[in-house]
This record gives structure tokens, sequence and C-alpha cells, in this order.
């Protein structure tokens, strides 16, 4: 992995942002109201989610990252800008005064999840203009633009931003949601899981299939490549030159939340720092085996995937 140039690579991401918060605790007996456990928490964490963790993961690698997004005037909110100017990302958070700042609250017990809890509300149209607008003047100081969508409302311009980061010749690479990618039009990359693809094209019957609905897909938005995470089969990058498919990492699965977070991060790292598609995809895919056997929306270290690489 050439980590010289990983450490000038410079990122600027955007999309929603999310407090992911943790309540962990003792499972002894369900309840007398309903057939349901009972959780006696005996601590809690808060980190990071969302666009928020992939800039956390684009940090531990070493690279240096910019985070644009939109947050609630609430404690939510603020507790998210201390967690990342904690963690080395420069970040700019346009505060919504009409909204909550996103949270996930997930209730764990027995090293398991029991229960999420989502709070979330769409942001204005007058704060993602203002968002736009700074978005324009941060491109000239970035080599790669991720855009991660959640489905939140925070990229209702994500088709001018293609636009706008395409015309000022950075790659621009999408983490998507819906049914309809007609809007990452343009776009460098996408890298839809197993799931997200089947909603678009529909079901496929085995490789070749997915090959033809993941190049009549990448032909029609003008991409130059799709990349399918596929959990268990690896993952599936479609190109010009071909295809390239990457086995799964055999190891203990943990929590898969976040994974997909940690697979972009490192891609746009590796392709930031100069890397072919199959050395990106090669990193990004083990990456994503080291992550997936820690709990929680967590990040993978330079060291730590240097020596997973090795």
């Amino acid at each position: 992995m050439p980590f010289a140039s990983v450490a000038c690579a410079r990122l600027l991401i955007v999309g929603d942002v999310m407090l992911d918060r943790y309540w962990f605790g003792e499972v002894a007996r369900i309840s007398p109201e309903a057939p349901v456990p009972v959780v006696k928490v005996s601590r809690s964490e808060e980190r990071p989610g969302g666009a928020a963790n992939v800039a956390r993961n684009v940090a531990a690698l070493g690279a240096r990252v910019s985070l644009l997004s939109v947050v609630g005037d609430d404690e939510a909110g603020r507790q998210l800008q201390r967690l990342l100017e904690a963690s080395a990302i420069d970040v700019s958070l346009h505060v919504d005064a009409a909204i909550s700042t996103t949270v996930k609250l997930r209730v764990i017990g027995r090293q398991q999840q029991l229960l999420r809890i989502d709070f979330e509300t769409w942001p204005s149209h007058e704060v993602l203009r203002a968002k736009l607008v700074e978005f324009e003047s941060r491109l000239a100081d970035c080599d790669a633009v991720i855009l991660s969508d959640y489905g939140k409302g925070g990229l209702a311009h994500i088709a001018e931003m293609i636009r706008m980061a395409r015309a000022a010749g950075k790659k621009v690479l999408v983490d998507p949601k819906g049914d309809d990618f007609s809007k990452y039009a343009g776009a460098t990359i996408v890298t839809p899981n197993r799931a997200e693809l089947r909603e678009v094209v529909g079901r496929w019957q085995d490789d070749d299939g997915l090959a033809r609905k993941a190049e009549a897909l990448r032909s029609e938005l003008g991409l130059e490549a799709l990349l399918v995470t596929r959990s268990e089969e690896g993952m599936s990058l479609f190109h010009a030159a071909g295809a390239v498919h990457e086995p799964a990492v055999a190891r203990e699965v943990f929590d898969v939340s976040g994974a997909g977070d940690t697979v972009i991060a490192t891609l746009a790292v590796m392709l930031a720092g100069g890397a072919g598609w199959a050395d990106a995809v090669h990193a990004a895919n083990v990456a994503a085996g080291v992550v997936v056997g820690k709990l929680g929306t967590a990040v993978v270290g330079r060291d730590e995937l240097d020596a997973a690489l090795k």
C-alpha cells in the first residue's frame, strides 16, 4: 500500500451524519409487562456515524479529511462536533435549528443488539443551499470527493455536487441509498451492497447475470466503475477493463454496521493516493474483513490495515 502518497491524499466528504449511541447492559430476566428482555444498562458509548464514520475511517488511514454536513441545534449535534474534532477531522457542520440531529440508539445485551431506535428529521432547503455553496468553494483543496447518502435528506443537491466535482477534475465516490440511482449519474464510482443493487436492477441467477446487470447500470449512469459489496461472497468491481472479484476475508463476523463506510473510505484513500482499481479494491476488501470483527461503527487504522495486507 503506497502509504507515503496516502498521507498526502486529501478527501472531502459530504453526506448524512448521525450520532451512534450504544447502551450496554446485562439481561437477566424477561419483563412481566411484555415478552421482552429487561436490560439493566451499565455503560454507554457515543460514536460518529454515517458520513461522520466515513470521515473517521479516512482519518484513521492517515489521509487529510474535511467533512461537510448538517446537524440540529442540539446536544447530539454539539457532541458530534466534539467527537469529530478529537479525530483530527476538519469539520463544517451547518446548524439547522428546525431539525434534530439524527441519532441511532442501539441497546446491546449479551454482546448482541436487542433494539435500535432512530431519531431523525430532514434538513431545510436554505441550509442545504448554503452547504452547496461551501462545497463548491472546498473542491479546489481536495483530490477526491465521497458522497455518503444515508437517505436522510442531506444530499438533496447530489446531482449538482457530482457535476461540480467532475468539472473540477475530482474523483467522485458515492455510497448510494434507495431505488433511484439516476441522481448518481456521472460519478466515478458507486458502491452499492448486494441488496441495494437488487432494488435497482432486480434479481440475478448467477455471476454472469450479475455482471450483465452491473455493466448495463454502469453504462447507463456513465460511471467509470461500479463496486458491489456481496457480504460472504466478497466484492466485485465492474469497470471498462473488465471485472475484479475479491473473495471475502474469512474471519469471525461480529458486526457489519458501518462496514460500507470502511469500504468507501479505504477505496477513496487508495485512489486519491494514486493506486489502481485492483489494489484499491483489494485494500478495501481487507479493511472490511478487519472492521466486521469489531462491535458497532468502528475504524481500521493505518498500521492495522498494513498488517492485514501483509
